[in-house]
């Protein structure tokens, strides 16, 4: 059997950041399930990643970052151009946290906040 792990992000409003992830990261929307309006998994699609959303449901102990002060995950995307990928994220409501730059280890990184409180490492080829 082959293994596979889906992050599942729990989010304060799942239908604005299934908007926020589309839009800001370019990722395509591949299944929404909802009940009563409540978005409880939204699958998404980023090249070959593929990560969940959800609605913070208290009663289902799902709490989202800014219920719990924050979050205490770091996300490693990897792409072509961590300036830009920063630079459309913050256009669409992101923080930036550590600003992309040259790393010693090798790697051009920096850190955003998204709108729902994930934190994101950016990270590509040095420049």
């Amino acid at each position: 059997m082959n293994s596979h792990l889906v992050p599942k992000l729990l989010v304060s409003d799942a239908d604005a950041a299934i908007t926020f992830y589309t839009e800001a990261l370019g990722a395509q929307l591949s299944l929404r399930v909802a009940e009563d309006g409540v978005v409880h998994h939204g699958e998404l699609t980023l090249g070959s990643v593929v990560f969940a959303l959800a609605q913070s449901a208290e009663e289902w102990g799902w709490a989202d970052p800014g219920s719990v002060g924050g979050s205490p995950v770091l996300l490693v995307l990897t792409v072509a151009d961590p300036d830009a990928t920063a630079d459309r994220m913050v256009k669409h409501g992101a923080e930036v946290v550590i600003p992309v730059g040259n790393r010693p280890y090798g790697k051009r990184q920096g850190r955003v906040k998204d709108p729902f409180g994930h934190l994101w490492v950016l990270s590509g080829e040095l420049r």
